[in-house]
């Protein structure tokens, strides 16, 4: 058997066996160096088999040789490798643009173990979206979650303690009813894997069990990944967090708990649950829309400019899953698409925002007055990240709301009335973002605030490779639409099978 046979273990095992690495080391610039380069052979990997799906379609990796539903089963689908791209990309550049404003943040004995906790981070994300157990994806979903308490709690502001320590109350409470549901399944079934459950669910006698294990996951996973109105830890650990690590998170940690919600419910409880399709949208759709304006509503009146991009993606979290909510092939590929593009616009927002605290020392947008006069390649990436988080033309969120447009306007009167609130809450999108763009461009500076020089290239660099990735995909989507299409299909296949 080559080595490609076996990339699916190896996407997860190197940043696993990789991290105790750094955590030995003493040196950060070395730490950082090696946790780089294992993000980048991620990347690498994860491209691999994103093309090895395209050529052959599904595929199986049976760990150590057992096969499912004995044995952990890792499945590569479309969406899995949608999943792969986003988390090992954002991490590949954001890792590379962390080394100055890491420096500037944590301590050099630190480092070391800060870049340990962030290659286990990474590798729970990537667990998560590849493997196809139900108990593998709680452990991976610790991982990942316990190193990003620890990611946050590294913040230079003392209340990143505070943040973080709320943060993991509200994570454990999120994992604990996902591993209630997980184990009323496995009770029902007496098994983990996620398609032998969904098969054995028709010959079993308790509907109640299933009833209640949708309920306590789908409450878990909306912990996890922030859904208005438990979306209470969010703001605070993404504004107190280092910024790279805001970054990576608002990138992919929300994002994966939503794809883990999106392979429960269309995999295993609407396939076999009477009416739980109607019962999941009811629900998601008002929450969605609340979620929508409660987010954009909250991010204008913010004074720090990371707790506007916090509260912002509150609302962007809504309309990911109003798209799911719609439970329509357009609707669902709007939404996972918008997964994706607001993934790559959130990230390149809070490394932009990295540059500027890295020259003024602060996120405070009264003390921001005039930078774009002097980091004018800064605040250009800004924009362009704030253009594609309103869904601007030619940028990536425009494909992606253009989407979810369509989807509402399939629903006939209703999807009338929720477009009409849709363009409202982005409309709002559009104030929170100017109000930061016309402070930066025609405020003047502000009194005692010496004038500062640009971002250092190292910083630069990746955050403008980010950006032009939102223009990219804007003028070329066929990629990330051509996997979210097919994720859509195979979902609404799976509910019918």
């Amino acid at each position: 058997m080559t080595l490609a046979a076996h990339l699916p273990a190896l996407q997860v095992a190197l940043p696993l066996a990789v991290a105790p690495i750094c955590a030995l080391l003493t040196w950060r610039s070395t730490a950082w160096a090696i946790a780089t380069l294992t993000s980048w052979f991620c990347l690498a990997i994860s491209i691999a088999m994103f093309i090895q799906v395209s050529d052959h379609g599904v595929f199986s990796y049976a760990m150590g040789g057992w096969s499912a539903p004995w044995g952990i089963e890792f499945r590569i689908d479309a969406l899995n490798a949608l999943m792969l791209l986003l988390v090992t990309a954002v991490n590949a550049v954001v890792i590379s643009f962390a080394r100055l404003s890491i420096q500037q943040e944590i301590e050099a004995w630190r480092a070391p173990m800060f870049y340990a906790a962030w290659l286990l981070c990474v590798a729970g994300l990537l667990g998560i979206a590849i493997t196809g157990d139900a108990f593998n994806m709680f452990v991976f979903l610790e991982i990942s979650s316990l190193a990003s308490y620890i990611l946050v709690s590294c913040g230079k502001d003392r209340r990143a303690l505070v943040a973080s320590y709320k943060y993991l109350i509200m994570g454990s409470i999120g994992a604990t009813f996902f591993l209630i549901g997980v184990g009323l399944l496995y009770m029902v079934t007496g098994t983990l894997n996620l398609y032998d459950i969904s098969a054995r669910l028709p010959d079993a006698d308790f509907s109640r069990p299933v009833l209640a294990a949708a309920g306590f996951i789908t409450l878990g996973l909306a912990l996890k990944f922030a859904m208005f109105p438990l979306h209470l830890w969010l703001p605070n650990a993404y504004t107190f967090a280092p910024h790279a690590v805001s970054a990576l998170l608002a990138a992919t940690s929300t994002k994966i708990s939503i794809y883990v919600l999106l392979r429960f419910e269309f995999i295993v409880f609407q396939p076999n649950l009477d009416h739980h399709d109607i019962q999941f949208s009811s629900f998601m759709i008002p929450l969605s829309i609340l979620a929508i304006f409660v987010g954009a509503i909250a991010a204008v009146y913010q004074g720090n400019i990371k707790r506007v991009l916090a509260y912002s993606s509150v609302g962007q979290i809504g309309y990911i899953l109003l798209g799911v909510a719609l439970l329509t092939t357009t609707g669902l590929t709007g939404g996972i698409l918008h997964l994706f593009n607001h993934g790559l616009a959130k990230a390149v927002l809070f490394m932009a925002v990295g540059c500027l605290y890295f020259r003024y020392r602060t996120c405070k947008i009264n003390r921001l007055a005039g930078c774009g006069r002097d980091m004018p390649w800064t605040m250009a990436a800004f924009v362009v990240g704030g253009m594609s988080l309103i869904g601007v033309p030619f940028t990536a969120g425009f494909i992606s709301k253009l989407y979810l447009v369509k989807g509402l306007l399939e629903q006939g009167a209703l999807g009338i009335f929720l477009t009409i609130l849709f363009l409202v809450g982005s409309l709002i999108a559009v104030i929170y973002i100017w109000r930061i763009i016309e402070v930066a461009y025609f405020r003047p500076r502000t009194e005692g605030v010496a004038p500062v020089k640009e971002a250092p290239l190292s910083l630069l660099v990746p955050t403008w490779g980010m950006a032009l990735a939102n223009i990219y995909f804007g003028i070329d989507p066929s990629l990330p639409l051509g996997l979210a299409t097919q994720s859509a299909e195979q979902l609404i296949l799976g509910k019918l099978l």
